[in-house]
């Protein structure tokens, strides 16, 4: 598993470095996916993870190299679905924040359950949550910084396309997959976790 997913990132990883839409964004959007597969690459024998959770983190980094590839307002199949819906811009950047709360959900959850961080499901529960919450709000502050120093050479990454209420969406989309994850995959990746013998 570990080699077909190292082929399938460099793949994906490859084909968003040729000719991407604008070089700058391409570079701000793909470098969370490099430092993530870093980060995986250092602890992969000390801390490994769940299957689960190396597809969910797989599934993030193509959301990343997509956007960078295209810009998240100009992806061909959201700007085919934005006309088939009457939509007045394209939505590629909602899947990603998306995105941003279900799978960072399933990271912060897994990694406060092997720490046995909490007493008690409610309170995993709503510290994977919050989590997710601040991450988004994270993520949003250093899209302004990014604009603020770079000016209009940030439009691309921020991929507002004139919606005035696109952080605040972003950010509601980001909780609506972190409560998703919660409640879609907790047992599946109780069960994982349990066929690792890692503590739950």
């Amino acid at each position: 598993m570990r080699i077909l997913w190292i082929i399938t990132f460099t793949a994906a990883l490859l084909w968003s470095a040729i000719n991407p839409k604008d070089q700058f964004t391409w570079f701000l959007e793909v470098v969370p996916a490099l430092v993530g597969v870093a980060v995986l690459a250092m602890t992969s024998k000390k801390y490994p993870l769940t299957p689960m959770l190396y597809v969910l983190i797989l599934t993030h980094c193509i959301i990343l190299m997509v956007g960078g590839h295209y810009t998240y307002a100009e992806v061909p199949l959201f700007d085919q679905i934005s006309e088939l819906f009457g939509w007045q811009r394209n939505n590629y950047d909602k899947v990603g924040h998306l995105a941003q709360g279900f799978i960072p959900a399933m990271i912060a959850r897994e990694i406060m359950i092997r720490a046995d961080a909490v007493n008690g499901r409610a309170w995993l529960n709503l510290f994977t949550i919050s989590f997710c919450l601040a991450f988004s709000a994270l993520y949003e502050l250093i899209e302004w910084w990014v604009a603020a120093l770079t000016g209009e050479s940030a439009e691309a990454f921020l991929g507002t396309q004139g919606y005035i209420w696109d952080t605040q969406s972003d950010m509601l989309l980001a909780l609506i997959g972190a409560c998703l994850a919660v409640l879609l995959l907790s047992r599946w990746h109780d069960r994982q976790l349990q066929q690792m013998n890692l503590h739950i």
